[in-house]
This record gives C-alpha cells, structure tokens and sequence, in this order.
C-alpha cells in the first residue's frame, strides 16, 4: 500500500495538480488586486467618484460607550465586496477560458502533427498467428 501511495503521490498527475492549484491561487491573487486597484477606481469614476469597496447597507448601527469605545460592531451588508468579488470571479473566469482554448490549440496540433505508427495491420498479425498455428 505505501508503494502504491509513493507511485500515486510522485505520479504526474498529481504535481501537476498540486502545480495547478499553486498558480490558481497566484492568479486569483493577481486579478484580485487589477479588480480592487484598477477596474474598480475606473468603475467609481464612471458612478460620480464612488468607491464600490466602502458601500454597504447598515442593518444595525455600532453601539458606543460613554468613552467612545465600540461595545456593539455595525452590522452591514457589504455589496460594493460582493460586486468586487463578482468581477474577480468574471476576468479569472476569462483569463481561464483563454487559457484552455491555448492549451486545446496546442494539444490539437500535436494530434495533427503525430503520423498513425506504421506497422502491419490487424489483419497482417492474425494472419501470422494463424500461420504460425498451423505450423504446430
């Protein structure tokens, strides 16, 4: 069992995987600060300078004490992160796309550019078997 798991965890498959996930998450990293830093300040400019980060619906106020300490967080729903997050998920979505029709172009080149092995047909190899066959 721990030959097996050995062969299964140094197998190709799963480094590229692990490979896979690793420049996933580079990448989600990346696009995550064009949408926050970028597309967004754009966006807001468009909307009259407002900045979609900071909006949010207050469902319940922050509670303060007498000294101005918050005893009570604000609870909000915050859109303008859900808008965000929408975005990231739309350009990775793209990005992704354009990378599997690149990898499919190259993959499908490949297949073209292989010739079929040449060697004897089916046809050729059962006949040799049953010569063989009736030599004995």
């Amino acid at each position: 069992m721990l030959k097996e798991f050995k062969e299964f965890i140094t197998g190709g498959n799963v480094i590229e995987f692990a490979v896979a996930v690793i420049m996933a998450g580079a990448i989600g990293a990346v696009v995550k600060g064009f949408v926050s830093n970028i597309v967004m300040p754009i966006v807001g400019m468009f909307t009259g300078g407002v900045s979609f980060a900071d909006k949010k619906y207050v469902l319940s106020e922050a509670i303060t004490d007498a000294a101005g300490k918050v005893t009570t967080a604000e609870n909000a729903i915050l859109y303008g992160a859900w808008i965000d997050t929408i975005i990231n998920l739309i350009i990775i979505g793209f990005v992704m796309f354009m990378m599997i029709r690149q990898y499919n172009k190259m993959k499908k080149k490949e297949e073209e550019a292989a010739p079929a092995p040449s060697g004897p047909s089916q046809e050729d190899l059962l006949a040799e078997i049953r010569d063989l066959l009736a030599k004995k």
